[in-house]
């Protein structure tokens, strides 16, 4: 965690993903599946074996955290998911100047942080991360993570076999898997301060994924980031503000991050207390 900060985390004995997932998920994967042509997407994923294509391609190419290997980031995740109550996935970071992570596989999911991710954080904010992707594996999202990466070439080779047909019937595909990041996203989100325990590394994860440099990280202000959610909203008033903020949303993976720090402070206020109080005092121990 914070490298001058330790403090007493809570345990949730008995937690199931429906604890802490966000509506809009639940909803959000409802109408995925309901998508035509998307049993055989899933077959064509197992078929080419893309899932452990990209698990060698992980094991060869990026650095696995372990116990000896970054201990720091290995004891977050053993944290992690001893509060998720999650089987510890692997680990791993990758060479990459530009801050991301993601979970991947379905039937042996892993881990990724990119190394500019965990330059730009600070221990604590590493764990929401950690954290949040551990909760993907909990609310069983890696399958449709699975689909998502491999989406494009999945629909390329339909459209090969059905003469264009099938690659056009594929965008609905598409547009339905990148609503569902959206929105899976929030419920990750819960899972990551459901473990962090305090919502302020979480808000300086978002700003910090919006916009900023090292050597202005202190000058960042959350009310003034808060203030850039109610124009954003404002801009509602509007019908053509509207279907602008559609169009700049159909194709993204990620809710815009400051909606996700609004979405997460409500949850804060509300479903986080009840699940932190005596259900979250049951197991109190000492973090990482």
């Amino acid at each position: 965690m914070a490298d001058s900060k330790k403090r007493k985390l809570a345990t949730f004995p008995g937690l199931v993903a429906g604890d802490f997932q966000h509506p809009d998920d639940v909803a959000a994967t409802d109408a995925l599946r309901s998508v035509p042509g998307l049993d055989t997407v899933v077959s064509k994923v197992m078929e080419y074996g893309f899932e452990r294509l990209y698990y060698l391609d992980n094991v060869a190419a990026n650095v696995r955290v372990g116990p000896r290997q970054l201990p720091r980031l290995y004891r977050s995740l053993q944290w992690g998911c001893k509060i998720l109550d999650v089987e510890e996935p692997e680990l791993y970071v990758t060479l990459d100047p530009v801050p991301n992570a993601f979970t991947y596989g379905h039937t042996r999911p892993f881990i990724v942080l990119t190394s500019g991710l965990i330059d730009m954080l600070d221990d604590e904010e590493r764990f929401f991360v950690i954290a949040h992707e551990l909760g993907h594996i909990k609310a069983a999202h890696v399958l449709y993570t699975v689909l998502a990466k491999n989406i494009a070439a999945i629909v390329a080779l339909v459209g090969q076999a059905t003469l264009g047909i099938g690659a056009f019937l594929g965008q609905g595909l598409v547009i339905a898997l990148n609503d569902w990041f959206r929105k899976a996203e929030l419920t990750a989100d819960r899972a990551g301060l459901l473990c962090v325990q305090d919502i302020e590394p979480c808000m300086r994860t978002f700003m910090k994924l919006a916009g900023g440099a090292r050597g202005l990280y202190a000058e960042m202000d959350f009310n003034e980031f808060v203030r850039q959610i109610r124009t954003y909203e404002d801009a509602d008033r509007s019908n053509l503000n509207r279907a602008y903020k559609v169009l700049i949303t159909l194709y993204r993976t990620h809710p815009f991050p400051i909606l996700r720090a609004k979405q997460l402070d409500a949850w804060h206020g509300t479903g986080y207390r009840e699940l932190a109080g005596p259900r979250g005092l049951l197991g109190p121990a000492t973090g990482p």
